[in-house]
């Protein structure tokens, strides 16, 4: 028997809403399948299984707000079956009293109700005139409300209703802003708590890599041409190859490193807030996957439609303000992970080369990092090797 349970997507998490299942007891379950929708502080999340089996049980319902680690369903191994399976009574982390009962394999199906919903009439909707009065006052187009008085008819209150859902949407989207403020500022604190960081600079010249990218986008149509933010994601990750222990957890005390490196992309939402979702594997991607990824992750982070694994993932924080007008940024890591990269705008700047004086665009790269688990020493090395390999662009 495998035990599907809520995962923690991200340390800011510590409940989710089950928002839908994606899946139904006797499907088969493939790994990384989505099957469920879980709703978090900043984001609803596609939430994928990693083991393979039968759905047996569903044992939390849409709606029910559960702390991480909560069983939400069970699944049959090859070869288990309904009738052989030994039940287990998993100890639900504080679940929700009065949670509906678990649905299961075989279960007979809810009952309809007798009697049905009557067909609308033809021809115009009923509705009062009064309603019909207070949703012209208010531009209600009256075929897009629900009627609840009899034969569907609209009835006043059905018409207050359409005036009000709006109005009850800005609300819920402060609350959410308001809440995911709070989920950040419970990480950072943890953070600053927790973490003895410290802090590096490095200014980086770009003219070399700005002339690279402006060549190799000559031979891409508008659509597929490279930013300089992939250069630099590109970069940070192989860096990261040649000084492994800035990428990777501190969990339990001790560090634990990561052999691939998945970078969590720092990106601002519309409605306010920060996400860092992974690009997975991007020490092994192409620019031009980077770039086609880069894109995907920032129109999805933005639409809510992120998957499990990009929440869970980053084993490195990457984040880049320059189109802030910033001129550097000293961040806060993200706990678990031990080590967060920042770049500023790219600005012209006066610069030694060849003995000659000049301006060149250049860049402060910083790194914040876990005392714990590095120092200084290593962390400057870790700028200089970037730094290098930046004036290197054809390398990425």
């Amino acid at each position: 028997m495998i035990e599907f349970k809520l995962p923690s997507l991200g340390s800011d998490m510590d409940s989710g809403k089950l928002l839908r299942w994606q899946v139904k007891p006797g499907d088969m379950v493939r790994r990384g399948q989505i099957v469920a929708v879980v709703d978090t502080s900043k984001a609803a999340v596609d939430v994928e299984s990693w083991q393979e089996g039968k759905v047996f049980e569903l044992l939390a319902q849409p709606g029910e707000t559960l702390p991480v680690g909560t069983v939400l369903a069970t699944l049959l191994e090859e070869g288990e079956t309904p009738e052989t399976v030994r039940r287990p009574a998993p100890e639900q982390p504080s679940a929700p009293a009065g949670a509906a009962r678990a649905t299961q394999v075989g279960a007979p199906p809810p009952v309809a109700g007798a009697a049905t919903a009557p067909l609308p009439a033809a021809g115009r909707r009923r509705t009062s005139p009064a309603a019909r009065r207070l949703a012209e006052e208010h531009g209600i187009d009256l075929e897009t409300v629900a009627g609840t008085g009899p034969d569907e008819a609209v009835t006043l209150q059905d018409v207050q209703r359409a005036i009000e859902a709006p109005q009850a949407a800005r609300a819920s989207g402060v609350e959410r802003q308001a809440e995911m403020r709070r989920a950040i500022a419970a990480a950072m604190s943890r953070s600053k708590r927790e973490i003895p960081h410290y802090y590096l600079s490095e200014t980086v010249p770009l003219r070399r890599a700005q002339e690279w990218l402006l060549e190799a986008n000559r031979q891409r149509d508008i659509g597929t041409r490279l930013l300089m933010a992939v250069l630099q994601l590109k970069a940070v990750a192989l860096t990261l190859k040649q000084y492994p222990e800035l990428n990777g957890f501190f969990i339990d005390g001790a560090r634990r490193a990561s052999e691939a490196v998945h970078v969590g992309v720092a990106i601002a939402l519309r409605q306010g807030g920060l996400i860092a979702p992974a690009l997975h594997d991007v020490e092994r991607r192409s620019l031009d996957e980077l770039m086609r990824d880069l894109a995907d992750l920032v129109q999805r982070a933005r639409a809510g439609s992120l998957r499990s694994s990009e929440m869970s993932d980053p084993t490195v924080t990457v984040t880049n303000l320059g189109d802030g007008g910033v001129e550097a940024v000293h961040g806060v890591i993200y706990p678990p992970q031990v080590a967060l990269v920042g770049f500023g705008r790219i600005h012209e700047r006066p610069w030694a080369e060849d003995g000659a004086l000049r301006s060149l665009p250049a860049v402060v790269a910083t790194l914040a990092a876990d005392h714990r688990v590095s120092d200084g020493h290593y962390g400057a090395m870790f700028l200089a090797a970037l730094r290098e390999r930046l004036q290197r662009p054809e390398t990425l």
